[in-house]
């Protein structure tokens, strides 16, 4: 994809739902394969604890996400009320199941539970958020290993779509765990120039007018307009927001002013239907990606 010097009439909307559907199409021939083969499929356990409205909604997208590609998922859902002490002994029986791939703890954790304690005893092996100490080790010393599953994506997206990285000027506004650092690596790995923006850089529309490559997890609402956008740029949209407009009605918006950037960049992610799609299809990658390193030395 070439990026235009020029401000373009509308940008190329990455789709990530359709970028997601062939993903995820791959793993389900993977795992048929695997399964015609006379083995076990893949298995994921997943954590819901506590009562939030949008963990429930997630939840079930990704268990319906698991049954389209073949991935046995086994819930475990607990009360609020549950103890620490509760959770750390199912995720150890979860860590030493042979039939278990990948687990999930969904989040947020109800207050009073040790979050990151609880992450961290997940066996990285079958860490299918890629988000444990370990594997974000490995990511950052350029070892193979489960990765974070929206950054992972946001990868997914500029390959699918040919969008050169190596040479390119990127900048990630956010330095989040879950996705400005680790994007950050994953393009440096792919030999971009990576600028990392947060809370207290100064001239923040300066640096990201820099980019060939925008890649914003802000957390706030169109933070970024579009004279923050070098023409012919590559933005990347990882927030997603519910806000009320002038009118009263709902409506879901990113951390970038999307009618303003799409008369500037060259490519652009929609909210909804960008990143997010492709987050729970690496989830089900992450997830066959450990039953294939499993299944490659215990024969099912």
């Amino acid at each position: 994809m070439q990026q235009s010097s020029e401000i373009t009439e509308t940008a190329v909307v990455l789709d990530g739902t359709k970028a997601a559907n062939a993903l995820k199409e791959e793993l389900r021939q993977e795992v048929e394969s695997y399964i015609n083969d006379g083995k076990r499929p893949p298995g994921l356990a997943v954590l819901l604890i506590g009562d939030d409205p949008a963990s429930h909604v997630y939840v079930k997208n990704k268990v319906l996400a698991c049954k389209k590609v073949g991935i046995e998922s086994r819930m475990h859902e607990l009360p609020s009320s549950v103890s620490a002490d509760a959770v750390f002994t199912l995720i150890d029986q979860l860590n030493k199941d042979p039939q278990i791939d990948g687990i999930l703890v969904q989040l947020p954790l109800p207050k009073g539970l040790p979050t990151e304690a609880i992450l961290m005893a997940v066996a990285p092996e079958k860490d299918a958020d890629g988000l444990h100490p370990y594997n974000l080790g490995l990511l950052f010393s350029g070892k193979k290993g489960l990765r974070p599953c929206t950054p992972s994506g946001i990868i997914f997206l500029l390959e699918r779509h040919n969008i050169a990285v190596e040479g390119k000027n990127a900048v990630v506004i956010g330095r989040s765990n879950l996705v400005g650092k680790p994007i950050a690596a994953m393009l440096l790995e792919k030999n971009a120039t990576v600028t990392i923006c947060h809370s207290k850089s100064k001239d923040l529309k300066s640096i990201a007018r820099s980019a060939d490559i925008l890649v914003v997890a802000a957390g706030k609402p169109e933070m970024v307009k579009g004279d923050w956008i070098k023409p012919g740029a590559t933005v990347i949209d990882v927030g997603i927001h519910r806000v009320t407009t002038a009118d009263g009605t709902n409506k879901l918006t990113g951390d970038v002013l999307y009618a303003e950037a799409q008369t500037m960049a060259a490519n652009i992610t929609p909210v909804p239907g960008g990143v997010g799609p492709m987050t729970v299809a690496l989830l089900l990658a992450n997830t066959v990606e450990s039953y294939r390193q499993r299944n490659c030395q215990n024969k099912d």
